[in-house]
């Protein structure tokens, strides 16, 4: 069993997390610039064995898609034609950077690293994946 992979794609940085190998935990890996994903992510497949990909699904409180899908569309079909063996599953992301924020304040994070938006983004990826393994079982 491999392990799955969580992206929570911005325009300029994407936040990541996996699980371990039982997937019964998910762990923030890294933030990453954007621009660089797709090669980081076939670095990354090449060494570690992901079975499926969850991707934060931005939607707006009425449950529309938000204008960050203007982004993410695009991203899905180039990993779709690059990873074709690799499943990708959209995960809805509302709040994640707030209970991001949560997270950080009650795990008592300094504030300078609270501010650090690299260190939000891959706990945010880290709660859509915790959302996403919750909805499995």
């Amino acid at each position: 069993m491999g392990r799955i992979l969580a992206i929570d794609f911005g325009r300029k940085r994407t936040g990541l997390a996996v699980t371990d190998m039982l997937r019964i935990t998910a762990n923030p890996l890294l933030t990453i610039e954007t621009k660089e994903l797709m090669n980081w992510l076939a670095d990354y497949f090449a060494k570690e064995q992901v079975d499926e990909v969850v991707i934060g699904h931005p939607t707006q409180m009425n449950g529309e898609d938000s204008e960050s899908m203007n982004y993410i569309r695009p991203f899905m079909g180039n990993f779709k034609k690059q990873f074709p063996d690799k499943p990708i599953t959209m995960y809805d992301e509302r709040f994640t950077s707030v209970l991001a924020h949560q997270a950080m304040l009650a795990g008592g994070m300094k504030k300078k690293d609270r501010q650090n938006k690299a260190v939000v983004d891959k706990i945010a990826a880290c709660i859509i994946l915790e959302g996403y393994l919750d909805s499995k079982s």
